[in-house]
């Protein structure tokens, strides 16, 4: 579905009307990523996975764009379907950054949070300086080359080599991405602020999903969040990368379904 949001046309997808789960999409990929989510997870949740702006069927929106600006666009859709919170919020990479945010700017809309393949640290010198080399690269050679360039580092070795259809789907799904949306990502995972202070702070129940094979975000960072927030579940993915949603849909979907029953069993006690 496509609708008139704000200043662009945002895109995404609705599932039921039980408690929602927002599905927040990686880069530079769109709601197309979570089709084992989208088609498993019905019967349990609400499932909404916009894809953000510049991203998908979404607007190609010019920059810069923000994590502020990307979590109030979530937060206006869920308006806008008139959706009762608290919700569950799972974001991927960058949509984890995009979580982060989400809950110091709206804590209240938040019954739990599912981080995947994500860190809390903001980006070093280096990192910073790469994302400016990736959006001058856009803006001179197109999406085709970041895709390229980013899609081995995606999915783990033995994936890629058993599963060549996948490989086909997760490109086409970034090539989707438009040159406005790319830039303005990567401007926006730039400029993040460092959600490390922020851990500690966390008093929902979270889940920490991490591929073991992932080659863009070392496990340890996993591990480390789920150190720092208090009561945090934390599952490894084995024969996965940084799309673990995707290389082994059971194991992840199995995670989620026993994260949302226990978090709908926790709002039921309070009612």
């Amino acid at each position: 579905m496509v609708n008139q949001f704000g200043d662009f046309n945002m895109a995404y997808a609705d599932s039921s009307d039980r408690l929602a789960l927002l599905l927040i999409h990686g880069f530079p990929l769109d709601s197309g990523m979570w089709v084992p989510q989208l088609e498993e997870l019905g019967g349990f949740a609400r499932v909404i996975a916009p894809d953000l702006r510049g991203h998908g069927e979404s607007e190609a929106v010019a920059g810069p764009y923000s994590m502020e600006m990307l979590a109030h666009d979530c937060v206006g859709l869920l308006e806008h379907l008139a959706i009762r919170p608290p919700v569950v919020v799972c974001g991927l990479s960058m949509g984890g950054y995009v979580a982060f945010e989400l809950y110091r700017q709206y804590p209240e809309l938040v019954a739990g949070l599912i981080l995947v393949a994500t860190r809390a640290g903001a980006d070093s010198a280096e990192a910073k300086a790469n994302r400016d080399k990736a959006a001058e690269s856009v803006q001179t050679n197109g999406v085709p080359a970041l895709v390229e360039g980013m899609l081995p580092k995606l999915l783990a070795p033995q994936t890629a080599a058993a599963d060549p259809a996948l490989v086909d789907a997760v490109r086409l799904i970034m090539l989707a991405t438009s040159p406005e949306g790319a830039v303005g990502a990567l401007q926006a995972m730039r400029d993040r602020r460092d959600s490390t202070p922020t851990l500690a702070e966390i008093n929902v129940p979270t889940l920490i999903i991490h591929g073991r094979d992932d080659q863009l975000i070392p496990i340890a960072e996993a591990e480390a969040m789920h150190q720092a927030i208090k009561g945090s579940t934390f599952v490894v993915v084995p024969d996965a990368g940084h799309l673990p949603n995707l290389e082994n849909p059971d194991l992840f979907n199995d995670a989620l379904i026993d994260f949302l029953e226990e978090i709908e069993g926790m709002l039921e006690g309070e009612a």
